[in-house]
């Protein structure tokens, strides 16, 4: 996707920007973009306009809005109306007939009693049933979710379609295309605080949920499977640094290795946690006496106490394919290009920041099965080499950088940059197609080849201007619009309309 890297102002001017105190809006033109990406696919927005940092909120706040009347207008099924769940109001998806022939009908209501507050946000659960007969599953759902699950909040309550095979599957690909639905209408919900979603299960559903809490965790504030336990190589546990997860087993739930996995995901919790306090909130415990059936009711009121931390600190990605499909993104990172085709290998992206310096690792790892039980590979251990290829776009929001001061990188140990990034228009559209969430409309971002240990701000390289637009030749601006005085710091500058000064 070729981006464009030109910004012409001419008579505009970024002097003229920050005097009037806003960007221009092509309300149409992005709306356009963004009715697109929803429905097709589709190429880079073009619009090189620079945001000046005190604008970036409420140009934030206008392209959301106009990201919601996209999402409106999509003809597609909706949610139904929100009603409280003791009525029991269903409607129904058609899954993508490529993926899977089937509809998903779903329960869809506010435990709040004796009624909700339409004026408040609350609290979205996703409840995933076992694999028993689906009619019966499906009843049992709902009736744990009114009777056992006491977390006021709304619960989304859906039932497999296909009861046979690989389709009886909560993580497989058309059940993807679900939950990222269902993420992007809670996001533009008045209903539901995008920052407290949570999914969990039972049995079946609770592997479906490991899962996906390893792979949709920046989107998640938790997760809580049930009666359940995944090798730890289908649901990496470092992927779940920064959201609350619990898992719960009986030590006597031997079925499919059950028990040892999840104490085997106990272990590897502690040792994150340990290396990285904080970041590793975890409640996995097995439950002594217990067989497959244990007390659900610790599981919900302990994930409610966390929210979402939509720009941590620290992220780790492992690039894991869930059923033969990979995230291109996860919390702030973006792959432009893979770091690896192989089978074998999979990429790993470790990030951390402090102040206005980001740090990255990339890493291959590589799994070998250490202990096999009853035909199911258990136990694994890795071996990690330095990544030497792919690369990879890092979005930066001006709530964690200061926009208006040099942004550092270091990659794999090595500085590789160290000067301004430029908020732009383009960024922000892009990212709020992409993510999809009212958190993650990015102002700016930055490139990484990771092979020439280079990088390329994706904001600006030229910028053409006319003198009119200036107050003087000896007068010195930022490419936020700024006047400066001080120019040894490293950045851009502009100075007389027509002279570009790299430092």
């Amino acid at each position: 996707m070729k981006r464009l890297l030109f910004c012409l102002l001419s008579v505009v001017g970024i002097a003229s920007l920050q005097a009037q105190g806003n960007v221009n809006i092509n309300e149409e033109i992005i709306s356009d973009y963004l009715n697109a990406s929803l429905t097709e696919d589709f190429a880079g927005f073009e619009d090189g306009s620079i945001i000046p940092v005190s604008e970036i909120a409420p140009v934030r706040e206008k392209i959301w809005e106009l990201w919601k009347k996209s999402v409106d207008a999509c003809d597609e099924e909706k949610l139904i109306a929100l009603d409280i769940l003791e009525n029991r109001k269903t409607g129904s998806w058609t899954l993508p007939s490529d993926l899977e022939s089937g509809t998903m009908p779903y329960y869809y209501g506010c435990n709040a009693y004796p009624t909700y507050d339409a004026e408040k946000r609350y609290p979205l659960f996703l409840y995933m049933h076992g694999s028993g007969d689906k009619a019966q599953e499906w009843e049992t759902g709902i009736g744990l979710c009114l009777r056992r699950f006491y977390s006021p909040g709304i619960y989304f309550v859906p039932q497999i379609p296909n009861a046979y095979g690989e389709y009886y599957r909560w993580a497989i690909q058309s059940k993807q295309w679900a939950w990222e639905k269902l993420i992007r209408l809670a996001f533009v919900s008045e209903n539901i605080d995008p920052n407290k979603i949570y999914f969990f299960g039972i049995s079946e559903g609770a592997y479906g949920s490991q899962r996906l809490a390893s792979f949709y965790a920046d989107y998640l504030a938790g997760a809580g499977p049930m009666a359940g336990g995944e090798p730890l190589k289908n649901a990496p546990m470092e992927n779940v640094a920064n959201i609350a997860f619990s898992l719960r087993t009986g030590a006597l739930d031997d079925g499919f290795g059950r028990n040892i996995l999840t104490q085997k995901a106990l272990e590897v919790a502690d040792e994150l946690e340990a290396a990285h306090p904080g970041y590793y909130n975890h409640f996995i415990e097995v439950i002594e006496g217990d067989g497959h059936s244990i007390d659900y009711r610790p599981t919900t009121p302990w994930l409610a106490q966390y929210t979402r931390d939509a720009h941590p600190d620290y992220v780790y990605w492992e690039n894991f394919p869930m059923y033969n499909r990979y995230r291109e993104t996860f919390y702030n990172l973006q792959i432009v290009e893979k770091a690896t085709n192989s089978a074998i290998f999979r990429a790993c992206y470790e990030m951390s920041r402090e102040g206005n310096t980001v740090s990255l690792n990339t890493k291959l790892v590589e799994y070998t099965t250490t202990y096999t039980k009853d035909g199911i590979e258990m136990y694994f251990s890795k071996k990690y080499s330095t990544a030497r290829r792919g690369k990879l776009r890092v979005y930066l929001n001006e709530k964690e950088y200061d926009l208006s001061q040099p942004v550092k990188v270091i990659l794999n140990g090595t500085e590789i940059f160290n000067g301004m990034v430029t908020p732009t228009l383009e960024t922000m559209v892009e990212s709020c197609a992409l993510f999809y969430d009212p958190e993650r409309l990015f102002p700016a971002a930055i490139d990484i080849d990771v092979a020439t240990k280079s990088v390329v701000p994706t904001s600006v390289e030229a910028v053409a201007l006319g003198k009119d637009s200036f107050d003087g030749e000896d007068v010195i601006y930022d490419l936020t619009g700024r006047k400066v005085e001080d120019t040894s710091r490293p950045g851009i500058y502009i100075k007389g309309g027509n002279k570009i000064i790299v430092k």
